[in-house]
């Protein structure tokens, strides 16, 4: 084989094996989250399948072409089929429990695929006939890593954001199937299995989405919800989970936990012609028909505006829209805010882990004006129970002090819970009362 085609060919392994991790890990956002005990085990799986496949790969010793190309002609089918998203939303759907739809998703489709792309190297590292063992491996590996490089760049950055995840799952499977030609010579079996897997592959990936629009971040959907007192009401949905409701009515009626924070807001805390920082735009309704206010919403995803804009509000959003991780901008920012409302979730449940430490806290703190107010709404079981509300409720105490909590809907597994702190307010030590050492008149008299 010609040393340039051979580099070729790793290089479209590469490119394809990494770029096929990344659609994964983006694929099961929606469903799963994207939390670090669901991507450490993700790619921890993956590269045991490539270790185990550079295994099996130093274990073959002849037809060295044929092999990889019908490993190339499997995982292009694997690619193209198996990380559509008619495929993925599928199989959550109708296998239940969530973890099982995770297990047979990663051990059908993204390990197989890892596994037999790491044999690629090794099996042909062979056919290098004329150079030392160090060079043949060191350059089959070098291209390789290059094509990973340049496979999880271009297709986060460029195809997933521009052009669609779909289009950067096809992109693979056309990579994978046009690796295996250049593998297959003449062989007429060969070029027919790769066009019919081409074709598949782009039948499924261009099918147009019904209602929903996916974007490098994000699964987004507009549908009709049920609420017999509403007129026309609608949801916004964010990867599989409710974000916002509004209806037609005049005014309209949002979800329960936006009106709250708009009573907050404009009622509870009289505020007036005062800058709000929304660090998570959902369906901008917390300014929707709200003029008296100036509001600024952050949100990483550039294409929510858009989306939310033409097919939930049916209007331009009011207030200001800057695409930015929500951590970065209070970090960076030098303007003040009279309120900060948090309304940030990767998934039903889920706040991105790095926006609920006491370091992020802080940060949203330097961001409010003196008198200012952070709200924050979370989504957490009804008695505040769990290890997860308990401890995110004390690590938002141990920055800004004692907050109200208001818990929205108490007799239900999961409720909204709207978080209210000062940035008068500062942390401390509380002494508890007891009979001995009541001091409980005393700390009454101070207070008042």
């Amino acid at each position: 084989m010609p040393r340039n085609l051979l580099y070729l060919i790793v290089f479209i392994e590469g490119f394809c094996s990494l770029g096929a991790e990344v659609i994964a890990l983006r694929r099961l956002v929606p469903h799963v989250g994207s939390a670090i005990v669901v991507t450490a085990p993700t790619i921890g799986l993956f590269l045991l399948a490539l270790a185990l496949g550079y295994g099996s790969g130093a274990r073959v010793t002849e037809r060295f072409t044929a092999v990889v190309a019908r490993n190339f002609q499997i995982s292009a089918l694997l690619a193209g089929v198996g990380l559509a998203r008619v495929t993925v939303d599928g199989l959550f759907a109708a296998v239940q429990p969530t973890g099982m739809a995770y297990v047979i998703f990663i051990g059908g489709v993204l390990c197989p695929l890892a596994w037999l792309l790491g044999q690629t190297v090794p099996v042909l590292t062979n056919l290098m006939k004329h150079t030392r063992t160090g060079e043949a491996s060191g350059y089959a590996l070098y291209w390789s890593t290059l094509g990973s490089f340049l496979g999880s760049v271009s297709l986060s950055l460029v195809a997933m954001q521009w052009l669609g995840v779909s289009v950067a799952v096809l992109v693979c499977a056309l990579l994978l199937a046009l690796g295996s030609l250049l593998l297959a010579e003449r062989n007429h079996g060969t070029w027919a299995a790769a066009l019919v897997i081409g074709v598949v592959a782009t039948a499924v990936n261009l099918q147009p989405a019904i209602n929903v629009v996916d974007t490098a971040y994000a699964d987004y959907a507009v549908k009709r919800v049920v609420r017999p007192d509403d007129l026309n009401p609608r949801g916004f949905f964010i990867n599989n989970s409710l974000a916002s409701l509004m209806d037609d009515s005049e005014p309209p009626k949002y979800a329960r936990y936006v009106q709250h924070l708009r009573r907050i807001i404009t009622g509870e805390l009289g505020l007036y012609e005062r800058d709000i920082l929304v660090l998570g735009a959902g369906g901008f309704t917390l300014s929707h028909r709200e003029p008296t206010n100036r509001y600024t919403y952050v949100d990483i995803d550039p294409k929510i505006r858009a989306i939310a804009e033409q097919r939930f509000l049916k209007e331009p959003m009011r207030g200001t829209f800057i695409v930015d991780d929500a951590r970065r901008f209070v970090r960076t920012t030098d303007k003040k805010f009279d309120a900060v409302v948090l309304d940030v979730f990767s998934s039903h449940t889920s706040i991105p882990g790095h926006l609920v430490t006491q370091e992020f806290w802080h940060d949203t703190r330097r961001t409010l004006t003196p008198k200012g107010v952070l709200l924050v709404n979370l989504i957490l079981d009804g008695r505040l129970e769990t290890p997860y509300a308990r401890n995110l409720l004390a690590t938002i105490e141990s920055v800004y002090g004692r907050c109200a909590v208001e818990v929205l809907h108490k007799s239900q597994p999961l409720s909204n819970v709207i978080v209210s702190c000062y940035n008068t307010s500062r942390a401390g030590q509380g002494a508890p009362y007891t009979d001995e050492r009541n001091g409980a008149d005393v700390d009454l008299a101070l207070s008042n």
